[in-house]
Parts: structure tokens; sequence; C-alpha cells
């Protein structure tokens, strides 16, 4: 199914609306990234995951106030617990989290100081068995073991990209990642928004789907390369993103309202899963075309400015 015939956009001609675009929201990330830094000790705020701390679901009889169980759990001398909406709200549950301010052997108390306090103020509240709790130092493990993660997908795929295409196509491929990573990690920041395992695992997942897109594109530009050889890179750019804009469409635009509806009726608890899908979907559907394409460019320009050949390398034929 294709949605676009002749398709004749001139992306390199705007590539210095791109740059514009991608600087502003990866300086302003950058820069609420630092501002969290210097106020929590982390780029962005934390959820229970990485940060220690236990979290409980409570199931009411009747539609819970936070701002009443906030005042519960305070009075009985929990601070700082965050209480939000579990689920969907005819199933009247929150969901109660306790600071990582206390220590690993206080952690397992805080389901009963948490019952304790809510059964003086409500009749029979029911209080999940499948508390959640982490401490401090098995939190700090999973920080560290989720930002390898992310940072051996990345070289994983340069490798891959190395041997199945040439080097350059695998470094613009992991430049635009990386730039992905960057502004999504940036909009958790800039709204305050907390990082989850879920979310590492939501940002894993858009480092894989704009890889497989920004692929697509290369590979049109390796085939018509093969083809027409002494056509002017930057035409030939242009005219691979445009062939390929149809997938693009099609793939992302399904894939976006699907996530969309996921962050607009999921819930509270999947919130930062949905909302780093949505934002990680656009930025790397942007970043296949604004991104990864012109460094191809750049790199031949770069070739030609020291006297070398300026004919980007193609792809290695495949067996």
């Amino acid at each position: 199914m294709e949605l676009f015939h002749d398709v004749n956009i001139d992306w390199l001609g705007k590539k210095w609306y791109f740059l514009a675009f991608s600087l502003i929201f990866s300086v302003s990330g950058v820069i609420s990234m630092g501002m969290h830094w210097a106020k929590i000790g982390s780029p962005v705020p934390l959820g229970v995951d990485f940060k220690g701390g236990t979290q409980v679901e409570v199931k009411f009889q009747n539609p819970p106030n936070q701002a009443e169980i906030r005042s519960a759990v305070e009075a009985a001398g929990i601070k700082d617990a965050t209480v939000v909406q579990f689920g969907d709200a005819s199933q009247r549950e929150m969901l109660i989290s306790l600071p990582e301010s206390m220590n690993e052997a206080a952690l397992d108390a805080g389901r009963q100081q948490i019952k304790g306090a809510l059964a003086a103020h409500y009749n029979n509240p029911v209080v999940s068995d499948s508390a959640q709790v982490v401490g401090p130092t098995v939190g700090h493990q999973l920080e560290k073991q989720a930002g390898l993660a992310t940072l051996y997908s990345l070289i994983g795929m340069l490798v891959y990209l190395w041997f199945r295409f040439e080097l350059i196509y695998g470094v613009a491929a992991v430049v635009a990642v990386f730039h992905d990573t960057l502004i999504t990690v940036g909009f958790f920041a800039l709204f305050d928004k907390e990082l989850s395992l879920t979310v590492i695992a939501a940002i894993l997942t858009l480092v894989g789907y704009s890889m497989n897109d920004t692929i697509v594109v290369f590979d049109r530009i390796r085939e018509n390369l093969r083809l027409s050889r002494r056509e002017k890179l930057s035409d030939l750019v242009n005219r691979s993103i445009n062939q390929t804009l149809s997938r693009t469409v099609l793939t992302s635009g399904l894939t976006f309202l699907t996530v969309l509806a996921l962050f607009l009726f999921g819930g509270e608890v999947l919130h930062g899963f949905s909302f780093a899908l949505v934002v990680g979907i656009l930025i790397g559907t942007y970043s296949s075309i604004a991104v990864a394409a012109p460094m191809l460019v750049a790199y031949q320009d770069y070739r030609a400015s020291k006297g070398k050949a300026a004919v980007l390398p193609a792809a290695k034929r495949g067996k």
C-alpha cells in the first residue's frame, strides 16, 4: 500500500531547520537534567525500582480521596509518601509509595505502617499482599544495569551495521538513536516524570524501533547508489527518503496511534511507559529522516573537503 506517489520533498534542503529543532530539545533536556542533578543527585526523578522504597496497592470499599489518604498516612508518621490512582477509577484502587529515605531493614515494615494508618481512617481497606519492596542497594544495581543494557544495545547495533553496510552507516544510525534517547529522557526531566524499569523497557524498544526505521532508509540509499553512482548524493538521499515515506508514515503512524491510546487510557501505572513510547516514536521517525540520512551527506562533504573521493561507499552486496 502506497500513500504518496511521486513525492519530491527536499529534505536535505531543510537540514538547518532540523538541526535547530534537535538542538532546542536536546539542550533543553540537558539543562533540565542538570537542574535535577543539582537538586536530587539524579538527572531525572527515579522510581522505586531505582531509588528503593516500598509500593503498596490498596483497594477501598468507597471511591478514595487522594488528599485524605495522604493526610492519613502522614498522621501515622509516614512522610513524603506518594499516592496515585491505580488502574481504572471504578476499581477504587490506589498505589502508595514510600520514599527511599527509609533504611532497608525498615522497608518491609512499610506495608504494615500503611495498613495501620489506613485502618484508623477507613473501613476495612484491602491491602494487597504483593507489595513491591526495593532496597537502596538493589535500586542502584538496577540503575547501573539499565544503563549498561542501553549502552550494549547501541554498541551491538553499531557492530551489526558496520558489517551489514559500512562503518559510516553504523555511526550515523547510532548517533540518531543516541539523539532519540537523549531527547526522550530529556522529556522525562522537563515534565518531572519518574524513570522506572518499564520506562527503560520502552526506551530499549524505541532503540530497536528507531534503528529499524533508519535501516529501511539506508537500505534504499544503498540500492539507489548501486543504480545511480553519478547522481549527486543529496539528491539521491532525498529520493530515497521520499521513496520510503509511505512505509514510514504507515508503520510509524499506526504504532503512534496505538501508544497514544495507551497513554490516554492506560492509567497511571502505564503512564511513564506509554509517555516514553509516544515521545520516542515521534522523535525516532524524525531522526531517521532528519539526523541519520543527512550525516551520510555530511560525511561525503567532509571527504571532499579533504581531497578524498567524494563518493559515499556503497554497502557490500548481500551474498
